[in-house]
């Protein structure tokens, strides 16, 4: 005769044990959201770095207002040297 725990026992196994792989299975589809996130992250990165390319080309290096669409120029100053 096999040894068996309780009924309620394997009823509470199972259950933390369906808990478990629910989780796990969530953390999946998280990592594949983010995998995509970073993915498209990198684009939209990439798009703004040739928009910042063509407008200083136009414009000259130039720090722009996100809200109203103003640019002021930016101006280096020259290294001292002592």
């Amino acid at each position: 005769m096999a040894n068996k725990i309780k009924e309620e026992q394997l009823k509470q196994l199972q259950e933390q044990n369906g808990a478990l792989n629910a989780i796990k299975h969530d953390l999946g589809a998280l990592e594949l959201h983010k995998h995509a996130l970073l993915h498209k992250a990198a684009e939209v990165g990439a798009e703004q770095e040739k928009l910042k390319q063509e407008l200083e080309a136009e414009y000259g290096k130039i720090s722009v207002n996100i809200q109203d669409g103003t640019f002021e120029p930016i101006t280096e100053e020259a290294e001292v040297v002592e």
